[in-house]
């Protein structure tokens, strides 16, 4: 298991995808946690979240004029097809990331 900070490896990072192109895909524009509960503090010596999916979509507009984008504007991939994570997060194939397009 990888020790990873969210705002330092992952959110913002560009993904791409394991073709040999390394073809952007997308952004990572949020994460999905597991063991973690909304408005409540983390008890001290308890587990740290898990990271279950990565949250890519249409968000230019929001980062732009602020707010969130609204939950249906984002794709989840399965956490488990992040293969790399460095200045990319590199993707293995799916068939889930096919609809999660670059723009930005």
């Amino acid at each position: 298991m990888r020790i990873l900070d969210a705002r330092l490896h992952l959110l913002d990072r560009q993904l791409v995808d394991d073709d040999g192109d390394g073809d952007p895909m997308g952004i990572v524009d949020d994460l999905e946690l597991d063991g973690v509960d909304i408005d409540r503090e983390i008890a001290a010596g308890s587990h740290a979240p898990r990271v279950t999916g990565i949250l890519s979509g249409q968000v230019l507009g929001t980062r732009i004029f602020g707010g969130a984008p609204p939950r249906s504007q984002l794709r989840e991939i399965p956490w488990h097809k992040a293969i790399r994570i460095g200045i990319t997060v590199t993707l293995a194939p799916t068939e889930v990331v096919s609809d999660v397009h670059w723009v930005e």
